[in-house]
């Protein structure tokens, strides 16, 4: 998680302690957001003094954490930045995935399974079935790759199940989507099962 991330899970765990009027303390939001508890005072502190938090004594050993108005703006600014950004990849993820969905179509593919789970499976879904390709999603290696022996099945790794090494001759989803759009890349034809024999 990088430092930007940090910042808006502590103003969201913060926000939503308010909303259920259920007060976190600073070791609270550590735990939550998995920091340690002087990165979490730092990181408060910082928040504190762009104006994003409030920090009222209760008492010498407690402090009640609040949102300011900015707070609030920020974490909207923020939420929409991500929002933006998470538009645009997907309409590059889903043009690099479509062109690996097409080669697999030219190379009379008829199932494409993946193991693992991603954030961009229901795009992977979504074009296997506009390009009549049944999409399966399995967590279990050995029965991945048990189905993909099978005639017409293509494998696919997500970045999750990626360093196992279970699944050889498997696509690479991360690969796939680190290839510059619109071309027909080595990662993608290298990718791609081999034509059965004829």
């Amino acid at each position: 998680m990088n430092h930007n991330d940090t910042e808006l899970s502590l103003m969201e765990f913060i926000y939503q302690a308010e909303l259920g009027m259920s007060p976190l303390t600073q070791r609270d939001l550590a735990h939550k957001s998995g920091m340690s508890l002087g990165m979490t005072n730092s990181l408060l502190r910082r928040l504190a003094e762009r104006g994003w938090v409030k920090l009222t004594k209760l008492s010498p050993r407690s402090v009640r954490y609040a949102l300011t108005p900015e707070g609030i703006g920020e974490i909207l600014r923020r939420t929409e930045s991500y929002f933006r950004r998470a538009a645009r990849n997907a309409g590059l993820y889903r043009g690099r995935l479509e062109e690996y969905i097409l080669a697999l179509n030219r190379r009379g593919v008829t199932t494409l399974i993946l193991s693992g789970s991603s954030e961009v499976d229901f795009i992977l879904e979504y074009l296997c079935d506009r390009h009549a390709l049944v999409f399966v999603k399995c967590d279990d290696p050995e029965r991945t790759l048990a189905l993909g022996r099978r005639a017409g099945v293509a494998l696919m790794v997500s970045e999750q199940s990626e360093g196992d090494g279970s699944l050889p001759g498997a696509a690479s989803l991360a690969r796939i989507l680190a290839n510059e759009a619109g071309t027909e890349s080595p990662a993608v034809e290298e990718s791609l099962p081999k034509e059965p024999p004829a």
